[in-house]
């Protein structure tokens, strides 16, 4: 009913000349496609443009690691379980099981985000390991300072210098549990 009243005034409105287009009208076969008015950016939420800011310096919301487990870590009254990438003011699970897993292509959210990331800690584990030359030179490449150390050592300096205000993000593995007579024997 009503595509034939809004089909019925288009050619009314043409048969009088007062259309503007010279264009034929397409067949209005649904109700929806007939509007009385066009969208602006105030009608519609789908019209209106977006901006995102993945990372923002705010006062008062940086991210701190209160502990590390075998588990995962606890961040800000938050458990994250196994690998994680803090990226303030987010906390990711981050798909690498061990080292030999941090590639170019795992690194790659780290040098996405915008406003640029400062520092980039990354926690191998119970001990320090070596990192791929590749991964270090692409970060070095983005203009990203890396810092490898074990875990327990990343913790802390993510602490340090997301407490000095730095933009600074973490690629944190899990310690495996071991027992200190395990530690001195290795």
């Amino acid at each position: 009913m009503a595509s034939g009243l809004c089909a019925r005034f288009l050619l009314r409105r043409s048969a009088q000349g007062s259309l503007l287009s010279s264009r034929a009208a397409p067949p209005l076969s649904s109700p929806f496609l007939c509007r009385a008015h066009r969208l602006g950016p105030a009608d519609d939420e789908m019209y209106q443009r977006t901006t995102v800011t993945i990372m923002q310096k705010e006062p008062g919301g940086r991210l701190m690691i209160h502990s590390y487990s075998e588990q995962g870590f606890t961040i800000n009254g938050s458990s994250v379980l196994g690998p994680c990438a803090v990226l303030p003011p987010a906390i990711l699970q981050w798909k690498v099981g061990s080292y030999k897993d941090i590639t170019e292509e795992s690194v790659s959210l780290f040098h996405m985000i915008v406003p640029r990331i400062e520092i980039l800690v990354l926690g191998t584990g119970a001990r320090l390991e070596r990192i791929n030359p590749s991964v270090l030179a692409l970060l070095k490449r983005k203009g990203i300072a890396v810092e490898v150390q074990d875990t327990p050592n990343a913790c802390a300096t993510f602490n340090l210098l997301s407490g000095e205000g730095r933009i600074t993000a973490a690629g944190l593995i899990p310690p495996p549990f071991r027992s200190a007579l395990e530690l001195t024997q290795e």
